[in-house]
């Protein structure tokens, strides 16, 4: 099997992907309100490949081969929490859905580094 004909199929699936996700999917752009407070949304960012091909009809010693091949690519992006940032630097994580355990891990980060935190406080202060 031609591994330049596989490579190309595979490129172009992540390019594919590429175009539409970046860091700003996953953490998005932050959003200031009227009220001084900012928020931040986050999401999951989930995604699926496949890609095969095939040599067929001629000897695998003869040349050229006949190749045939294909791939497919599915995302989902879900919105799971939102970050505030008060006017007074307070930091508040809002979940959107309690039932999922990234949700849980994400809080359970935030909650066990203080340290973070402060951090991002001072930065905005």
């Amino acid at each position: 099997m031609s591994e330049n004909k596989m490579s190309d199929i595979i490129k172009a699936s992540m390019d594919g992907i590429k175009s539409f996700t970046d860091m700003d999917t996953v953490i998005g752009g932050a959003i200031n309100t009227p009220s001084g407070v900012t928020v931040i949304p986050v999401s999951k960012v989930s995604m699926g490949i496949a890609t095969g091909g095939v040599d067929y009809g001629q000897s695998k010693l003869s040349s050229p081969q006949n190749f045939g091949g294909g791939g497919g690519t599915g995302l989902s992006i879900t919105p799971i929490a939102f970050l505030t940032v008060g006017r007074n630097a307070e930091i508040n994580l809002i979940h959107i859905n309690t039932a999922s355990s990234d949700v849980d891990r994400i809080s359970t980060l935030i909650e066990r580094s203080p340290e973070i935190i402060e951090k991002i406080k001072g930065a905005l202060s």
